[in-house]
Order: C-alpha cells, then structure tokens, then sequence
C-alpha cells in the first residue's frame, strides 16, 4: 500500500467518506453513484445517491475505500457477490462463461487529483483483503487492456487488466474489443 493511504471497508460508519469523494467529484460519470452494476439498480427508476445508501447501510453493497492521511476517501474498488453485480459486456459473457466465481469487481474509481498515486492498485488489492475476511473465493471482472494504445481515462472505470494482473488475476477470454474476463482465487483469511 502506498504510504500515505489506508483502506476501510464501505459501510454504514464510512458511508460519509465515500458520499463526500462522489460529491468532490460530480456523481462520478454523470451521477452514477458507482451504482450501474447493482443488480438492484434500475435505469431511469432509481435514484443512484439513495439506492446506494440503502445499500451500503443495509450490508448489500461492498467496497473498500482508500483514505488519505487527512481523512478524505481518494478512491474505491468497488466488489460484491455474483448476485449482487453484474458486469460489462453480460452477453459475450454468457456464451462462453468461465469458472464460477463468488465475487466480482465492478469498478474502481481514483479522484482525478491523486490519479497516478498508487491509489487504483491500493483500492484492488484492500478490496481483495475484504473478500479473503468474508470467506475468499474465484473473484472475476471485466476490465481495458491498455498496453499499445491511448485509452481514455473515463472507459477505465473498471482500472486496466494490467494492474489486475499486477494482482495475481489472469486474462480467461476476451469479451470486446480490447476487454476481457479476467480471474483469481482468493484464499479466505
């Protein structure tokens, strides 16, 4: 971990650190409140801001947050179980799925002014620390490659199968373009 970080689980007791860093940053893409992924999400019915508060404050939304030496979230990965995210590119997906898994990454966000710091690999690996302490298991996401070519920060909201790999996780197919599934087994602590 980066020396001036630490990494806290998102619950009810840190839901005022995550409100605060999406507030900081517009909604994060547009007000989605790292909400798109939720399988309880419903486009154009749900608000984003209060379906992930009842989320987090009801233990169905899961995170780690990575929080500087002042006390301010400067970033989140956010994980949960299979049931309750979905992922990017569902329909390739499916027609060639890997091994189960038991959890997911959905996204992981880094606040544009501590990009570059360690933050993205810091929030990848605490969220990994969090799914070992809730039992371990195949952990998946889909996620950019990025080695070769310009990508545009605002598509990698899912960070880059570069660092994934820096993580232990190994490319399993190609979904899209330059996506892919990629995976790891995470041992319970």
């Amino acid at each position: 971990m980066s020396a001036p970080y630490a990494v806290r689980a998102l619950d009810a007791s840190t839901w005022d650190l995550f409100a605060e860093l999406v507030e900081r940053n517009n909604g994060i893409y547009s007000g989605c409140w790292c909400i798109a992924f939720h399988s309880d999400y419903q486009r154009g019915v749900s608000d984003p801001r209060t379906l992930k508060e009842e989320l987090v404050r009801t233990g169905r939304a899961h995170a780690s947050l990575v929080v500087d030496g002042d006390g301010l979230a400067q970033g989140w990965c956010q994980y949960g179980g299979v049931s309750e995210l979905d992922l990017r590119y569902g329909r390739a997906y499916r027609q060639d799925p890997p091994p189960p898994a038991r959890w997911r990454i959905g996204c992981v966000f880094v606040d544009r002014h501590h990009r570059g710091d360690g933050v993205a690999r810091d929030a990848l690996t605490g969220a990994l620390g969090l799914v070992a302490r809730d039992g371990g298991g195949r952990v998946e996401a889909i996620s950019e490659v990025t080695a070769g070519r310009q990508a545009q920060g605002r598509f990698l909201f899912t960070a880059t199968v570069e660092l994934f790999e820096e993580c232990g996780f190994t490319r399993e197919r190609q979904v899209g373009k330059h996506a892919w599934i990629v995976g790891r087994a995470v041992e319970s602590a």
